[in-house]
């Protein structure tokens, strides 16, 4: 983990500790009612080190910014705290972090996994523990049909981002040529089969590649450039994509280049550098709350309990997926189980920051927009939905 990780982590950590010790004093100037007061916790599971740990960190700022305003508030008849585990992003840690949880009897549910790999390999174990799970951005289209009993998710799966990637790049792009490469993960297989089937349906050419996660994209970038596509889309994460952008530039690659969310995030802009990330594109079934007006509300409330640190990728989608949970134990009261907020977290039905917040029988949340970013001075800014920069 990077200075900046381990910072954010901390501060998330102290904080998550202190808006308990707030609310707890909050009812009551700390007499015996107040002491007493019952307390759940809610897991949080994702990377929060490794190369890819800012989506963790995103995501675990929305979890802690639900927790310490409910907390706040007063009106709650417990209190909350977080549980974290550090999966790094891999399907090989998932059980591990996910056991750690399912074995903590405070644990009533829990956000997360954040990457489709580790949730893959871990919801057998919530399931089998009727342990709720809900992801703010694992989006492998299969994770929802695989009998997990008590998975949901809050982003639209990639069956979706694809065929709207494919429709911004076919019809606002005017590409005929794509290549298609993704990291091998199941995220990025999931992604690129979504896109390709969408692509070949507008009867665009698709070269497809797969190359695990390396540091050194030379290779590709030449195989890239020789086959003189007029867009490249990488289907990974932005450690990655930030390495594939540098070699793409170095070898004169003139094509548009994108990515899908793995790869929505400031640091890569960080690590490829502004110069070079300019005009990368990236698609997302996620809008940004910093420039929505819906969600300024939400913006200020985060910023204050992560020390003026603004809203991420995932992170208003885990602030959802948190004040969800918060819903369903507000109704259940101080008996709620595991097993009860399961059951009725099937019925939420409430608006949340990033959309309607409620879910079909499958665990997938109920309508969603895909957005399109640009790298422009060395910013991401948002172009809009899909379907509002279509060209006819």
């Amino acid at each position: 983990m990077d200075g900046l990780g381990r910072r954010l982590r901390l501060l998330g950590a102290v904080a998550a500790v202190a808006a308990v010790a707030v609310a707890a004093a909050g009812c009551g100037g700390g007499d015996d009612k107040a002491e007493a007061k019952k307390e759940f916790a809610i897991g949080f599971q994702g990377p929060l080190s490794g190369e890819n740990q800012q989506l963790g960190i995103n995501a675990y700022n929305g979890m802690l910014t639900a927790v310490d305003s409910a907390n706040r508030s007063g009106t709650l008849p417990f209190t909350l705290r977080i549980v974290a585990s550090d999966d790094q992003g891999s399907p090989e840690q998932g059980p591990t972090a996910a056991q750690k949880l399912v074995d903590n009897s405070r644990v009533i549910a829990v956000v997360g996994p954040i990457f489709s790999g580790a949730t893959k390999s871990s919801e057998p174990l919530y399931s089998q523990a009727d342990l709720l799970s809900v992801s703010p951005s694992a989006t492998n289209p299969q994770l929802t049909s695989l009998g997990f009993g008590s998975f949901f998710r809050v982003i639209a799966p990639d069956t979706i981002q694809g065929a709207a990637a494919a429709d911004y790049i076919a019809k606002a792009l005017k590409a005929k040529r794509v290549f298609s490469l993704d990291d091998r993960s199941d995220y990025g297989a999931g992604l690129s089969t979504a896109l390709e089937k969408a692509l070949k349906a507008h009867n665009v050419t698709v070269t497809h590649d797969s190359v695990n996660p390396t540091k050194d994209y030379t290779s590709e970038a030449t195989k890239i450039t020789a086959a003189g596509p007029d867009a490249v889309y990488y289907s990974g994460y932005y450690a990655e994509f930030a390495l594939l952008v540098k070699a793409l530039r170095g070898k004169g690659y003139e094509g548009r280049i994108l990515a899908g969310d793995g790869s929505n995030d400031d640091q890569l802009i960080e690590q490829a550098g502004a110069d070079t990330a300019e005009g990368a594109l990236l698609t997302c079934a996620c809008g940004d709350a910093n420039s929505d007006p819906k969600a300024a509300s939400f913006v200020a409330e985060f910023k204050r309990v992560n020390s003026g640190t603004k809203p991420g990728t995932y992170s208003g989608e885990a602030y959802d997926a948190t004040q969800a949970i918060i819903s369903v134990l507000t109704k259940e009261g101080t008996g709620a189980t595991r097993a009860s907020v399961l059951s009725g977290f099937r019925a939420v039905d409430m608006p949340g920051v990033t959309k309607q917040i409620k879910f079909d029988g499958h665990g997938e949340v109920q309508g969603s927009t895909v957005y399109v970013y640009e790298v422009r001075g060395g910013k991401r800014v948002v172009l809009g939905p899909t379907t509002a920069l279509l060209k006819p």
